[in-house]
């Protein structure tokens, strides 16, 4: 690893770490699959109530565009804003701020080393599936753009979600906000159902929220709608999310460094 920056270091580490843990990345994976099979299951009952179709999707797309989104939240940890919150009231984070990188950054490098690890995992073994009991997608395209997008996704997930456990460097505790944070992802990120199924001005503002660039936007990829500017729309949240999580770190430490003197 000689010659990787600092961050690359991290991700790699954060690699093998999930590496190194089989058992625990094959119960997240078993488990995604798990999900995939009672979901797949339900929407099928739905589209067979409603002539085979929902908003545009017929049972093709509506189960690639599960297992896209499904696959792309797999890869964060369930409660990272908590986490990053009590790290920070615990002064474990105070700690780390002494080394001469920056603390949000080597954070983020190595969970998305274990975070990515998982989405590929999942995407990969669902895709397969999809393949044999679904058929091919209907754009291959589109399919295959939606693993970058999947990662991208949960690269945004991550890096956001440190933005929002900063919150505890003035409240000292970041539960309530994971609380909504897991929240809007099922609804506004189209985690729970794809957004074209909310009421048209629901709907529609939420897809340029965050939450859809998360999970929404690599399962309408893999549902067959190759639109470029989704992951345009990603790429910008994505910008918003490292800048955020950079300045709130950034006074995080001023703030730590004013009360500690």
């Amino acid at each position: 690893m000689g010659g990787l920056t600092p961050y690359g270091v991290a991700f790699t580490r954060g690699v093998l770490r999930a590496l190194s843990r089989p058992g625990d990345l094959a119960v997240r994976v078993g488990f995604y699959l798990i999900i995939l099979i009672v979901t797949s299951a339900l929407w099928r009952a739905a589209l067979d109530a409603n002539h085979g179709e929902l908003a545009g999707y017929d049972r093709v797309a509506l189960f690639w565009y599960v297992a896209a989104a499904q696959a792309a939240q797999l890869g964060p940890r369930p409660r990272t804003i908590e986490e990053v919150g009590d790290e920070i009231g615990a002064g474990t984070v105070a700690v780390q701020m002494l080394r001469p990188v920056s603390v949000v950054g080597l954070r983020i490098a190595s969970e998305l080393g274990e975070a990515m690890l998982r989405v590929v995992v999942a995407f990969v073994i669902a895709a397969a599936g999809m393949l044999v009991t679904v058929g091919a997608p209907h754009s291959t395209a589109g399919a295959l753009l939606s693993l970058p997008a999947a990662l991208l996704g949960c690269t945004l997930s991550v890096t956001a979600q440190h933005a929002c456990g900063g919150i505890a460097f003035w409240l000292l505790d970041a539960r309530a906000t994971w609380f909504l944070w897991s929240k809007l992802v099922f609804l506004l990120g189209g985690l729970l159902i794809p957004l074209e199924l909310l009421p048209d001005g629901i709907g529609n503002v939420a897809k340029v929220l965050p939450w859809a660039s998360m999970t929404w936007v690599p399962g309408r990829l893999a549902s067959g709608d190759l639109d470029p500017l989704l992951i345009g729309l990603q790429l910008a949240w994505l910008l918003i999310a490292v800048v955020l999580a950079a300045g709130v770190f950034a006074l995080g430490e001023r703030r730590l460094q004013v009360v500690g003197g």
